[in-house]
């Protein structure tokens, strides 16, 4: 089809669920992104966290390359050599006896909340099926995990929400300890809310839900979909509170860019899901596998992890700076390479505004909610594109004042 497709064909064929920027990126290397007219971004979104190794990472392209030449898909009804290999890497890096894989982290959420009631009804009787969640969580977008979710906003004119599920306040135990009894099976929490704000858990805080869920014969899940896979600083977050949970869902960084998310469980809990009562078509699939084992062996690599907080650390000394020439942010939270800043009152509501200034600068933002902007750039990125990036952001913020 000798066609160059324009942002304005988005609004003619596309389903409008999204609001892309105007610029159609076209071509990425490392941190940096270059749209159809050639100009240059830096990336300081990573596709939502998920390019983890930036863009064209050469153990990625050789991975996804060699794979091709192999086989594609084959479902389920057989297995693979990259699966397998993965599976074993996931279990041997982690708490985990057992890996399930899928496309997405909704997926990989869908999956955990299933095995959760399960194991619950196996075990101790059907009526045993309540989940616990958080408000400003965000969990998927199937009707099953916006219900989960904490977040109306996500659910609301889809019809009535599935039952069986109660939102606790984030950091705040004693509201679980109301809610949470013998119906209980799950506990479900993000180690650090995302989409709800870039808020981390207090060691307190997950601490309790561990004492908590074993007192109630309740299962403990992380959603670890957006700050595992080394986001935070080590592989997975829950390693750095000594807190392990019953499920770890995982997605995004795990693929490195290639559709990919995976559900972590223990060999007493996974026994539940027999042949037949779950599943994904994709699940598993050769090339994703394959471009997910190199992803986890570099991101895992001393180097990678090491080097994240220092970036972590680059990043909130240029954010303070910009604090004290423009005065924006209230708070500078999170952990690792995944960063939130939060607007002060004289900035509520602009998030928007000054991620559009920034593709104007050539830079590549997102945010969580409309007053927290977003940090979320690769875990390799350099401190150069570091401090030209932020010196766009500067620029930015300059636009918005003049």
């Amino acid at each position: 089809m000798n066609w160059t497709p324009s942002r304005a064909d988005f609004d003619t064929y596309m389903v409008p669920c999204y609001a892309p920027q105007q610029m159609i990126p076209v071509r990425g290397e490392g941190s940096r992104v270059w749209d159809q007219q050639g100009r240059e971004f830096v990336d300081f979104a990573g596709g939502i966290a998920v390019n983890a190794l930036g863009h064209g990472h050469p153990a990625l392209q050789k991975a996804l390359k060699e794979q091709a030449d192999k086989v594609w898909h084959l479902s389920n009804v057989y297995t693979s050599e990259p699966a397998l290999r993965l599976a074993r890497w996931m279990v041997e890096h982690t708490f985990a006896d057992k890996a399930f894989f899928c496309s997405t982290g909704g997926e990989a959420n869908e999956a955990a909340f299933k095995l959760a009631r399960r194991y619950a009804h196996d075990t101790f009787g059907e009526h045993k099926d309540t989940i616990i969640s958080f408000r400003n969580s965000f969990h998927g977008r199937t009707l099953f995990t916006v219900s989960v979710g904490g977040q109306p906003k996500y659910s609301q004119g889809f019809g009535p929400a599935l039952g069986g599920i109660k939102h606790a306040e984030f950091n705040q135990l004693d509201s679980v300890r109301e809610l949470i009894d013998e119906r209980t099976c799950a506990v479900v929490v993000e180690p650090l809310q995302g989409e709800g704000g870039v808020r981390p858990a207090t060691q307190e805080f997950l601490e309790g839900l561990r004492q908590l869920c074993d007192e109630h014969e309740a299962l403990l899940i992380f959603d670890e979909v957006q700050c595992g896979a080394g986001r935070s600083g080590t592989l997975y977050h829950y390693m750095q509170y000594d807190v392990v949970p019953d499920i770890l869902t995982s997605a995004k960084a795990i693929g490195g860019g290639f559709p990919l998310a995976a559900m972590l469980t223990t060999d007493d809990i996974a026994r539940v899901f027999t042949p037949g009562t779950h599943g994904s078509t994709y699940g598993g699939n050769p090339l994703a596998t394959a471009v997910g084992l190199a992803a986890m062996e570099t991101i895992a690599k001393p180097e990678t992890l090491e080097g994240i907080g220092e970036r972590h650390a680059l990043i909130v000394e240029h954010l303070e700076r910009l604090n004290q020439r423009f005065g924006l942010f209230s708070d500078i939270r999170g952990a690792g390479l995944l960063i939130g800043a939060e607007l002060n009152d004289a900035w509520q509501g602009r998030g928007g505004d000054i991620l559009a200034a920034a593709v104007e600068q050539g830079l590549m933002l997102l945010v969580a909610g409309p007053n927290v902007l977003r940090f979320a750039p690769s875990l390799v990125i350099t401190p150069e594109e570091i401090a030209d990036g932020m010196a766009r952001l500067e620029r930015a913020l300059e636009q918005l004042t003049s």
